[in-house]
């Protein structure tokens, strides 16, 4: 581990981040509005903690991408998590499409977890924004970037251009609601 090795001080824990999302996600009105969220799909924990407030919210809970049903499918399968007993799980292009036309009927009903949270060209996030998929974004909808952006060139002109797409769209953007699993200075000392 030495990502952050250089890095003074010590990482703040995984309660930290699901209390930010606990901010964002409960202190913010938005019952008429759509709300997403994006992460790492290898992030289970966070991903659960998501999952855990949009039931607090009354919304159903629909996961979407591929990258997302690989890692839960995986977290299932050795008992880690039980995702598909309170949500739905959409891998595939048709059934992304299927469901987003309900979200976009009933926007106040549903919580997206999705791909793109580094703006990658052909995940789920991206897509909607380029009008490849069934859903626009309104005025007052929400995404959440439960993740910082991976610090290389391509990644940050990627998010980049889709946090511009999606400004001009007029959604309410929150980033950075994220600690790193990463170690700081203090953190490798002490181990």
């Amino acid at each position: 581990e030495s990502l952050y090795a250089h890095q003074e001080g010590k990482t703040p824990s995984e309660r930290v981040a699901k209390e930010m999302l606990k901010d964002v996600m409960l202190g913010i009105r938005n019952t008429e509005n759509a709300v997403f969220v994006t992460t790492f799909a290898s992030h289970i924990s966070r991903l659960k903690s998501i999952m855990e407030f949009g039931r607090m919210l009354n919304r159903k809970v629909v996961f979407l991408g591929r990258s997302m049903f690989k890692y839960i499918d995986a977290a299932e399968k050795i008992g880690l998590v039980k995702f598909s007993r309170h949500s739905n799980i959409f891998p595939y292009r048709d059934q992304v499409a299927k469901i987003l036309k309900r979200v976009e009927k009933d926007r106040g009903k549903y919580l997206v977890i999705c791909t793109g949270s580094q703006g990658e060209p052909g995940s789920v996030l991206d897509r909607i924004v380029k009008n490849e998929l069934s859903f626009n974004f309104k005025q007052g909808d929400q995404v959440i970037f439960s993740c910082r952006t991976i610090p290389v060139e391509i990644n940050e002109a990627n998010r980049e251009l889709l946090e511009a797409k999606l400004k001009q769209l007029k959604v309410r953007i929150f980033t950075d609601i994220h600690t790193s699993g990463h170690a700081s200075k203090e953190d490798l000392r002490d181990l």
